[in-house]
C-alpha cells in the first residue's frame, strides 16, 4: 500500500513539472507565484515535499489547469 501511495505521489509532482515544462515555465516562476523559495518548489516537483490540498489548487490555479489534470495518476505512469 505505501509503494502504491508513493508511486502516485511521484506521478502528482511529474504531472506538475511536466504541465509546467508544456507552458515553458521556469521552476523560479511557479515558486515566485506561489510565494515560496525555488528550492521548495523544486521539493514538491520532486516528490519530497508533501503537497496540501490547498498548494494543489494553488498550482493548478497558476499552470491554469484542473486539480483532476494534476492527480491523474495513470497520465503519468504511461508517460
Amino acid at each position: 500500500m505505501k509503494n502504491l501511495l508513493n508511486t502516485k505521489v511521484k506521478a502528482v509532482a511529474a504531472n506538475i513539472r511536466n504541465k509546467r515544462e508544456e507552458l515553458n515555465y521556469t521552476q523560479e516562476y511557479l515558486a515566485a507565484k506561489l510565494h515560496i523559495s525555488q528550492n521548495a518548489y523544486s521539493k514538491i516537483e520532486l516528490g519530497y515535499t508533501k503537497i496540501t490540498v490547498e498548494r494543489l489548487f494553488q498550482v493548478a490555479e497558476v499552470l491554469d489547469c484542473s486539480i483532476t489534470e494534476l492527480i491523474n495518476t495513470e497520465k503519468a505512469e504511461a508517460a
